[in-house]
């Protein structure tokens, strides 16, 4: 059983989650309605993800430089300064300018998003070290996706209430909670936590070199972040043309869309529950979630019906994160610890470049609100990633390396 103060930092985890996908679920369709395109929406969404991604090597050097748990809650009072300012700016703006301002606001959210999503990576083995670690990556993930579930239908009660900018002072007051949940668990915390190296004199560019030098030299850690590239590539394409799909060319309501995007969270914890409670050997995790990834991504491309999308997208989402879980553990045992918050920014800024690339590819290739040849292209290329690694690892590695 977790213990009361284990609880206390997985709802500051949630509630932050839950302020996050409030922001995501309100960006791409408030887009959408406003201007009808499918294009914008993708447009939108790799303004967004790529400073979000873009910022993960610096913020993987700070977590090694300063004390993460600072860090951790400066990026949520840091977000929700970000949502006060959207709100305000949203007020005094009208048309494309508020859209615009909405845009940016998402983007400065997901660039301080990045900072606490590090500074918890570093976090985590030290603050359950008599835990299997994958159960806490998946205890971690729970958290978030329960966050998750209640996103969605936060910010569609908040938009029946009030207009999007009023939705961002509801995200403001949830980041605010996160920090002060989070500032009550440090308080009774009584175990050791990192505080960070000191780097008087250090260059700035000498921990990104060293970054690379493990990118390029540890076994196994290459094909880690092809994979990811590829998986990014779906789940990408997926949340950047799902309001567009579901409200536009599949003609369902705004309510439709919070009940998908709320399944689909719901699937993520289950599937995250039971990769918490069982133990997979080799890499049945990776190939499993990988193929599933996969045929759900092919589902989502070519449905004509709404349930056929629907599956397509419940499968896409819901195995993300069990995909996570098995690179997380494979990152975690591959890069030494004293480097581990520079490696990992610049991995999952690798990674995660895919899924900016897959909105910019949306907006350049969308037909209004018909995404379906973008999204099979990027399907495809999933599976011939997933396809070169396998081909490439049978020759040149073996099973205990890539993992």
């Amino acid at each position: 059983m977790l213990r009361t103060h284990h609880l206390l930092f997985y709802a500051s985890l949630l509630l932050s989650r839950l302020a996050d996908q409030v922001l995501l679920f309100l960006v791409p369709l408030v887009v959408y309605q406003q201007t009808g395109s499918a294009s914008w929406t993708g447009i939108a969404f790799f303004v967004e993800t790529l400073a979000r991604f873009v910022a993960f090597p610096v913020c993987g050097v700070l977590s090694d430089r300063h004390p993460p748990m600072r860090l951790l809650r400066q990026s949520q009072a840091l977000r929700a300064l970000s949502c006060i300012a959207g709100l305000a700016a949203g007020v005094a703006l009208h048309g494309h300018a508020a859209l615009v301002a909405l845009v940016l606001v998402s983007a400065a959210c997901g660039v301080f998003t990045t900072q606490g999503v590090m500074a918890r990576e570093v976090l985590l083995p030290h603050i359950f070290p008599g835990d299997r670690f994958e159960r806490v990556l998946a205890h971690a993930q729970i958290a978030d996706q329960l966050g998750m579930v209640a996103g969605p239908a936060v910010a569609a009660a908040a938009l029946a209430l009030w207009p999007w900018q009023g939705v961002l002072g509801v995200s403001a007051l949830l980041f605010l909670l996160a920090d002060a949940g989070l500032a009550w668990w440090q308080r009774q915390h009584t175990g050791a936590l990192p505080q960070g190296r000191s780097a008087q004199g250090e260059r700035w560019w000498v921990p990104l070199r060293t970054a690379l030098h493990h990118i390029v030299q540890l076994p196994g850690l290459k094909p880690l972040i092809a994979l990811a590239a590829g998986v990014n590539l779906v789940v990408g394409v997926t949340q950047a043309t799902a309001a567009a799909m579901v409200t536009g060319l599949l003609v369902q309501s705004n309510a439709v869309y919070a009940q998908l995007q709320t399944a689909g969270a719901v699937v993520t914890v289950l599937v995250l529950a039971w990769v918490a409670r069982v133990h997979w050997r080799g890499h049945a995790l990776g190939v499993w979630s990988y193929t599933l990834l996969l045929a759900g991504g092919l589902m989502t491309a070519w449905a004509v019906h709404p349930a056929v999308y629907g599956l397509g997208f419940l499968l896409v989402i819901g195995f993300d994160k069990m995909f996570s879980v098995y690179i997380r553990a494979g990152r975690q045992r591959i890069i030494p610890p004293q480097d581990f918050g520079k490696t990992s920014g610049v991995v999952v800024l690798l990674n995660n470049l895919t899924q900016p690339l897959a909105g910019l590819a949306v907006g350049l290739g969308a037909q209004g609100a018909d995404a379906r040849g973008v999204i099979t292209v990027l399907v495809l290329g999933m599976g011939l990633i997933g396809g070169a690694v396998l081909w490439i690892g049978r020759g040149a590695a073996s099973p205990k390396q890539i993992g």
